[in-house]
């Protein structure tokens, strides 16, 4: 695969990368990508399109990862197993590193159930393991799923999702190593309030040589308010959010200012984490945060920092 590619070459030299997240509009106006990419450009050396996140209809990734690529950002674009088979996915994936995608993350997808469109049918014809197995192979074999030539590979960096604090915890890392078995060159994980059981994580990666193969970046999001702590905590699966988190966030003055003092916090922390690679943060529909959370956590973008060097 040709180096260059910005995310690649930082995670390739050893840069401690960021990540941000743009969420596509749920409309066809593309000057709301337009303006999300201005707020991210220069704080991030790539952002993630998501798929329909949470089965709630959007723009399509591969579309906004194209306008994002005309703003001069670097798109990693999200692909779900719900609403595709293998046959559209292989389809969408030439689509993409046609449009100049270079990052592609690998996700099995939320149930339906969970978004505006319950009653529609799920595909899942593959899972993320599969997919992830099928994309690697077609970059590099390279061939199809059903084991005809590709004529022209997609040049992709592949990426994966893991979560550090879903049930059963000591299977989480063994999860993801069979991500790394089947083709990923880096992962985002679940955003992170519980650092204690982050490191536990970590260490079980390490010793089962995760670390080596694939660069792991660490999830962070701002919070906005106690409610959404609260919310976070008792409300949404695979998520730990500590007593002290939302202690801090039900007491403070300025809730949002709180909330990014937080994930300042928690990146300083998870940064000297053995194995972090990078960060990855999630501030959807409060992309201007990003900005300031990497001001306050001195943390400049991998490319960035190359480039001086």
């Amino acid at each position: 695969m040709k180096s260059g590619f910005t995310l690649e070459r930082v995670l390739g030299a050893g840069a401690f990368a960021v990540t941000a997240e743009l969420g596509p509009p749920k409309g066809a106006d593309p000057q709301v990508i337009i303006d999300k990419a201005a707020l991210l450009k220069g704080h991030a050396d790539a952002v993630n399109i998501t798929d329909n996140q949470t089965a709630i209809v959007r723009m399509s990734s591969m579309a906004a990862a194209r306008l994002v690529i005309e703003q001069g950002l670097e798109p990693i674009m999200q692909m779900t197993c719900r609403d595709r088979n293998r046959l559209a996915m292989q389809a969408d994936i030439l689509g993409a590193a046609a449009l100049g995608v270079r990052n592609l993350l690998c996700l099995t997808g939320d149930h339906q159930s969970f978004g505006n469109h319950p009653k529609s049918k799920g595909v899942y014809d593959l899972d993320s393991v599969t997919l992830i197995k099928m994309v690697k192979d077609m970059r590099d074999v390279p061939a199809f799923e059903c084991g005809d030539e590709v004529e022209t590979p997609p040049e992709l960096f592949i990426g994966a999702a893991a979560n550090p604090y879903a049930d059963p915890f000591p299977f989480r890392a063994v999860r993801l190593a069979k991500k790394v078995e089947a083709g990923i060159d880096f992962v985002q994980t679940q955003i992170i309030y519980n650092v204690e059981k982050f490191e536990q994580f970590m260490e079980q990666c390490r010793e089962l040589g995760v670390t080596e193969r694939c660069r792991i970046l660490a999830g962070v999001a701002p919070l906005k308010s106690a409610g959404m702590a609260k919310y976070m905590k008792n409300r949404v699966a695979g998520m730990d959010v500590t007593d002290e988190v939302v202690e801090r966030m039900s007491a403070a003055d300025d809730a949002q200012d709180e909330g990014i003092d937080i994930c300042v916090e928690i990146i300083k922390r998870v940064r000297e984490v053995d194995g972090v690679a990078g960060v990855h943060i999630m501030a959807v529909e409060w992309e201007e945060a990003v900005a300031e959370i990497t001001s306050r956590a001195g943390l400049e973008p991998g490319h960035k920092v190359l480039q001086d060097g």
